[in-house]
């Protein structure tokens, strides 16, 4: 028996990644809008260095990214071809409520989501919806400081109220923060947190961290008030921490990593913070603020399935000699001697991925969804324009089987499986374009330059036809190494 006859197939995008037209329908400036391409990019990121505007000396990917705001029929058209389920995307904050204080949502913003979800509809492809995808209004940021002050809790939930009105019969399944765990490791693209001399960072991180996880408990209230068909999920950047060695010290350690992710789902997923979680705020010096009614919340509303990315799995040591990590990864983690490696240091993994959904699984007995997995690669067009990447196949293929054996082997209950980027767009955390995850081409380049023309790789038939099979057929017609350093 393999995977359900419901599995939800399909790819996933973010709308600060892909959509561009940051100025069009009224949209509003975001804190993805700010951060730049290049060397600064990285400190804006973590909130260290402040950018609350755009300027003559910087790019800034995101303003076109891969426009697909006037592109999205063609793009949606290429997904039903290739047999998608299921559309994962997020809606811009910004489109719907310009500055985040207005008290009537924008209509351009409302009726372009509208025409959007219509699109897929139309093909049978179910939308998945991120509510908040790396993205908080640019007004919230300078005049409230962003999550870090409660007000946005009851803006965020007015959002809610307008999105969840609006397209209740058109979405079923939304998420209310995409990887949230992201609020420690880069606080301004995860929750538009910027930090001034003297903040105690840990302090702001996690009562921001506490006012999304309110928010969140809140949008799954009204959700399921406004329709009790809705499916909310959480969303965590996911990969389980191995030891080093068997030492107990290294087992420990693991486990103590693997808990700084697991918090923010803990509290979701089961409704109260767990005990380890309330030691270690202790012991940092950390007391949250909470209103009387917020563990009332918290435990009456917790999500109803689990979602998670995952790239590949972390390696830690309790020994602080050991110390040679990986590049290019926003989680710190040591070289797995076991272990190929992407372009950018991505360790691959798809025995992790098991891994992974096995110790979810066990932990909430909730359904999963995995909504990012994928290659970054540079794909180089050949002699005749067409690209084989057969590297991407070869990922995919193996984590896909991975995740086949979890479901038959292991009886995980999954509910679907959105591929990241599933045509190319601007990465969250380089900003660049060459660094490509898709089954469909888009001329773009870092720089900015291009045509926007699309055209499909070979991967693009390859997953037509794992789609059309129910995952049953994983082929491919050329055996290829995986691509690494």
């Amino acid at each position: 028996m393999g995977f359900r006859k419901d599995f939800l197939w399909g790819g996933a995008t973010a709308a600060n990644q892909c959509e561009g037209g940051y100025k069009e329908g009224k949209r509003g400036l975001s804190n993805i809008d700010v951060l730049p391409f290049g060397k600064d990019r990285f400190p804006v990121g973590m909130g260290k260095m402040k950018m609350f505007e755009c300027d003559e000396n910087h790019y800034y990917p995101s303003h076109e990214a891969i426009d697909m705001y006037n592109h999205y029929k063609e793009d949606i058209a290429l997904f039903a071809e290739m047999g998608f389920k299921c559309y994962r995307l997020s809606i811009a904050w910004t489109r719907i409520f310009p500055t985040g204080e207005e008290t009537t949502p924008n209509e351009e913003g409302l009726k372009f989501y509208e025409d959007l979800f219509d699109e897929c509809l139309k093909y049978g492809i179910e939308p998945l919806v991120t509510i908040c995808h790396f993205d908080v209004p640019m007004n919230l940021v300078e005049k409230y400081g962003s999550w870090r002050n409660r007000k946005l809790v009851d803006l965020y939930v007015r959002y809610c109220e307008a999105i969840f009105t609006r397209f209740k019969d058109k979405v079923k399944y939304w998420l209310t923060f995409n990887e949230i765990n992201m609020i420690l490791h880069l606080p301004f693209v995860g929750a538009g947190l910027y930090f001034e001399e003297g903040d105690n960072e840990e302090e702001v991180k996690y009562q921001a961290a506490h006012h999304q996880l309110v928010a969140s408990a809140l949008a799954t209230k009204l959700a399921h008030e406004i329709n009790p068909e809705f499916k909310i999920g959480c969303m965590l950047a996911a990969g389980n921490t191995y030891a080093n060695t068997c030492a107990p010290e290294d087992v420990f350690k693991s486990i103590q990593k693997d808990r700084e992710n697991y918090f923010f789902i803990d509290v979701q997923s089961r409704g109260y913070y767990p005990a380890y979680a309330l030691k270690e705020l202790e012991r940092k010096g950390i007391s949250l603020k909470m209103e009387q009614e917020d563990e009332k919340i918290l435990r009456e509303n917790t999500v109803d399935f689990i979602s998670f990315s995952y790239y590949s799995s972390r390696l830690t040591s309790a020994d602080p000699e050991i110390s040679a990590t990986t590049e290019g990864n926003v989680f710190a983690t040591l070289k797995n001697p076991y272990l190929k490696a992407s372009e950018w240091g991505w360790q691959i993994d798809p025995l992790g991925l098991r891994i992974t959904m096995n110790s979810l699984y066990d932990r909430y007995q909730k359904p999963l969804f995995i909504v990012e997995n994928g290659l970054g690669a540079v794909d180089t067009p050949d002699e005749n324009g067409e690209i084989n990447d057969d590297y991407r196949i070869e990922y995919l293929r193996q984590h896909i089987k991975a995740m086949k054996d979890a479901v038959e082997l292991d009886g995980v209950d999954l509910w679907g499986y959105t591929s990241w980027g599933c045509i190319d767009l601007v990465s969250a955390s380089t900003g660049e374009m060459k660094k490509r995850y898709g089954y469909i081409y888009v001329d773009k380049n870092n720089d900015g330059s291009g045509t926007l023309k699309r055209s499909k790789k070979k991967s693009f038939n390859w997953y037509k036809q794992v789609i059309a099979s129910n995952g049953e057929n994983l082929e491919n017609k050329q055996e290829v190494e995986l691509v690494c350093n």
